[in-house]
């Protein structure tokens, strides 16, 4: 018998001129020792119908028809009850556990507050509990650690203690929604073998929500997927996964990058899978490919120190070791890597936001490291760009898009007239398949794929040799992954662009790298060409990297 009745469940929200209807006849079942996948892209109603099992929608949004069983429990029909059964029956997991965490409270008051909200344990009770909990989610040290604020912990460690609350007050519903999409493979595979071996050990019943298909190939028993509010498909993984019957199933699948071969773009099934036709090219100055490197990158150090940044003391942290690259002029370079290895922290001093502690960085044999004066600096700024992991807040919000897009083009060109920055804009806009209606809009009007993309025209305005792009896709679906990533490439092929691409999405980095170079701690590990490394990893993280990444292709064993 099913553990969690999700019946005609539909969901509405009344907004001034219209009303959104986030969640339309929703049916669901889990039943205990179950983990459901639950997929779909951003707006398809994932979350929302998270939301709804805990009876936590927002105002002005309310169900607006159906049921949410719990075991014997009519969720709302009896609000009061709920609030009870929230941490205590149903757990949650958020996607960031740095801000699902008080940062101003220790980790072990934290758990012992939630715990003696819901069993009547004392203190000490509570506290040997939480000790516990913390062991049982793979925490070493765990006496010692309970006493540690938030901010102590790395990102995966912050999971495992959210993992913790959620499991502290035996749950039998746990509901997870992106638990892994910020973590990196190695600490993610972690994160997913231990909600697989807490639902067996403890008989949960479990939602994951996720837009990763290649952890729901091998985490999920079941796969529910969802589209504008409606529940397109559901049923058992291997059989959605394999032959999925509805056409947006067959696009979600066929979007998500293959990690057993390397492909020339990515599928878009529900789209025209074309080449863009850059509008900017008759703007563009190209410089033709000479293949001689064009970035240099020699012993490079950079020291931060744990106080106000002050380089090479005794409580010095060495992000970057020695490492030395090149990255030759027309390719693609990747970087991988951990959190923490050092791959953000290069990328900031190439595009001179950070200055090395040691070493030097050259752009076509110039040492930009050298340079002091600031106008002989902005002419490298110029052709060097950067796209940042997170579009939201890399753009201005108080600028329209217009705006944002003129401000670099001015900043080097203050000459042009309005007509010929207007024209500008909008075939940068067109370039990255965007409206000219667009550029009088501001960057919260628009989803988190167009945001991506009008960073992208940012970054192009201008006319870049090099574009660095640090997790440019990370947050997005994989349909809009795809897009964003054929944009990519179709604009380094036509513009002749150089591409430094830092992520920690092993499937995308075999995809859209020529070459890849793998740092763990500072340190660079290898470099090699794709397939090569792909095929024939040399160093051992290296291949405890490829053995860990998730793999959709595991579900057709």
């Amino acid at each position: 018998m099913s553990f969690l009745k999700i019946n005609n469940l539909s969901v509405d929200y009344k907004m001034r001129k219209e009303t959104v209807y986030a969640a339309k006849n929703v049916n669901i079942e889990v039943n205990k020792g179950e983990i459901l996948g639950l997929v779909g892209e951003s707006g398809s109603g994932k979350s929302t119908v998270g939301n709804a099992i805990i009876n936590l929608i927002d105002e002005p949004g309310k169900v607006s028809s159906g049921s949410v069983i719990l075991g014997d429990l009519n969720i709302h029909e009896n609000s009061e009850s709920i609030v009870k059964y929230r941490g205590n029956k149903i757990g949650l997991i958020f996607q960031d556990p740095q801000t699902s965490l008080n940062p101003i409270l220790t980790v072990g008051e934290q758990l012992i507050e939630t715990i003696q909200t819901h069993l009547k344990l004392s203190k000490e009770d509570a506290k040997n509990k939480s000790i516990n909990l913390l062991k049982e989610v793979g925490i070493k040290d765990a006496e010692k650690r309970f006493d540690d604020y938030p901010h102590q912990f790395s990102g995966g460690m912050r999971q495992r203690v959210v993992i913790s609350l959620a499991l502290c007050c035996e749950p039998e519903l746990l509901i997870a929604d992106e638990p892994t999409t910020a973590l990196d493979v190695s600490i993610q595979s972690q994160i997913l073998d231990l909600i697989k071996k807490l639902t067996k050990e403890r008989n949960l019943a479990v939602i994951l929500i996720t837009h990763d298909m290649g952890v729901i190939a091998e985490t999920a028993n079941r796969v529910a997927v969802m589209k504008n509010g409606n529940l397109v498909e559901i049923g058992e993984t291997k059989k959605i996964l394999t032959t999925p019957q509805q056409s947006y199933t067959k696009s979600l699948v066929s979007s998500v990058p293959p990690t057993n071969k390397k492909i020339s773009r990515f599928v878009i099934v529900e789209k025209e899978n074309k080449k863009n036709n850059i509008k900017i090219l008759n703007r563009w100055t190209k410089k033709e490919i000479s293949n001689q490197d064009l970035v240099q990158v020699k012993n490079l150090n950079k020291s931060f120190d744990d106080n106000f940044f002050t380089e090479n003391s005794k409580n010095s942290v060495l992000a970057v070791d020695n490492v030395s690259f090149e990255i030759k002029e027309g390719e693609s370079f990747g970087l991988v890597g951990e959190s923490g290895s050092g791959k953000s922290t290069i990328a900031k001093m190439i595009v001179n936001l950070f200055r090395p502690s040691l070493g030097d960085i050259f752009f076509d044999k110039t040492c930009i490291t050298k340079i002091k004066h600031r106008s002989e600096l902005m002419k490298f700024r110029k052709q060097i760009q950067m796209i940042f992991q997170d579009p939201y807040s890399s753009l201005n919000g108080r600028l329209k898009v217009k705006d944002i897009i003129a401000e670099p083009i001015t900043l080097h060109n203050p000459s042009i007239s309005n007509s010929d920055l207007n024209n500008y804009v909008n075939d940068l806009l067109d370039s990255v398949e965007m409206t000219q209606k667009s550029a009088d809009r501001y960057p919260h009007e628009f989803s988190g794929g167009q945001r991506q993309r009008i960073s992208i025209a940012r970054a192009l305005a201008t006319q870049p040799r090099l574009l660095v792009c640090d997790e440019p896709t990370s947050a997005l679906d994989v349909s809009i992954q795809a897009q964003i990533l054929n944009l990519l490439k179709d604009l380094q092929e036509q513009l002749n662009l150089t591409i430094l691409f830092i992520s920690h999405d092993l499937p995308v980095v075999r995809q859209m790298c020529d070459r890849i170079g793998v740092l763990k701690d500072g340190k660079l590990c290898e470099v090699s060409n794709t397939e090569d490394l792909f095929l024939k990893p040399s160093h051992e993280y290296t291949k405890e990297l490829l053995h860990l990444m998730p793999k959709i292709e595991s579900i057709y064993n």
